[in-house]
């Protein structure tokens, strides 16, 4: 659960950066924003690029910026608000799934169109059996076996 003003900041950044998204492949726009444990709102767009496998997701250019620029400590992110100029809602992809786990695994996902429809839930639903930094924990890994 996250304040009204949140939200709302959320959804702003989520639509302007949509608005700067660069698909001329997909011709799908998507705008995310997130906001972290300190209360920042960090966006990002979709970058496509020719070669398909080098685009970036919306998700993940907004973490990504908000680990580059954040103060101090690890970053957590409370909640992610993924917005398409669509008449339905989309839902993270397996990848920005998978990161939206490393920051944030019980981070609200919140997913909004211009459609009436809108997804609400977390992480760890999109997310169930995640792998994730416990999996990396050097007590858990078996002699031999680790990193």
């Amino acid at each position: 659960m996250i304040a009204n003003a949140d939200r709302a900041a959320l959804r702003q950044a989520a639509r302007e950066a949509a608005a700067r998204a660069h698909a001329p492949y997909s011709r799908f726009r998507v705008g995310a924003a997130v906001l972290t444990d300190r209360g920042t709102v960090h966006a990002g767009c979709n970058v496509e690029n020719a070669s398909y496998g080098l685009t970036i997701c919306a998700e993940r250019n907004a973490i990504f910026r908000a680990v580059c620029q954040a103060d101090e400590g690890p970053l957590r992110i409370r909640a992610v608000l993924v917005y398409t100029p669509t008449e339905a809602p989309t839902a993270p992809c397996g990848a920005c799934r998978q990161v939206l786990n490393e920051f944030g695994p019980q981070a609200l996902v919140i997913c909004e169109c211009d459609g009436p429809d809108a997804i609400e839930t977390s992480v760890d639903r999109l997310l169930p059996s995640a792998f994730g930094p416990h999996n990396l924990d050097a007590s858990s890994a078996s002699p031999g076996k680790g990193p």
